[in-house]
């Protein structure tokens, strides 16, 4: 801050940082502020629909999700997912990130048909990046547990399960086989 001054973009990176590291450590009231003061310097630095301010948008409603304030969480998420639509198109990578985070909230709410397509275009979207670059997502496999765990609570068999996992995969070019 006495380098840069307060309202720095700088400034919100390291407030940012240091609230998800309270976050992590269970330190949920220190760093709300911080994420909100960071989110407010990155909208007047860069506007509200900035990919710098989806991340902070997405940051703090994982915080609030994580403080079961699922409510005031989905805003932020869902804002978050349509900047960073806006910004990167709907295949993106870090778009797969926000519809999965979107999805588990949806998820941790009892909403899962809701949260369904959302996961399922998760898995879509790490797929494809896959089969473009040559080169797994890192986050894939996890992914396909995240949607398969979400399949079974909404009762589906394993056989549903795996039906539904290999619809994907066709509809993204792969075999089904790969993961």
């Amino acid at each position: 801050e006495k380098s840069h001054g307060e309202e720095h973009p700088q400034v919100a990176v390291a407030l940012n940082n240091l609230g998800l590291l309270l976050k992590e450590t269970n330190r949920h009231e220190e760093a709300e502020p911080l994420m909100k003061r960071a989110l407010s310097i990155d909208e007047s630095s860069y506007g509200p629909e900035h990919p710098t301010v989806a991340r902070d948008l997405n940051n703090l409603g994982q915080l609030l999700k994580e403080t079961n304030r699922h409510v005031e969480a989905e805003p932020l998420m869902e804002r978050a997912l349509s900047i960073d639509e806006s910004s990167y198109g709907p295949e993106h990578p870090t778009v797969a990130i926000r519809l999965n985070n979107l999805g588990q909230l949806l998820q941790a709410t009892n909403r899962h048909v809701e949260a369904e397509p959302l996961m399922n275009r998760v898995v879509r979207i790490l797929l494809l990046f896959t089969k473009r670059t040559g080169h797994e997502h890192p986050h894939l496999r996890v992914v396909i547990g995240n949607y398969a765990s979400l399949l079974q609570e909404m009762g589906r068999s394993e056989e549903d399960i795996l039906a539904a996992l290999a619809k994907v995969k066709r509809e993204a070019g792969n075999p089904p086989e790969a993961e």
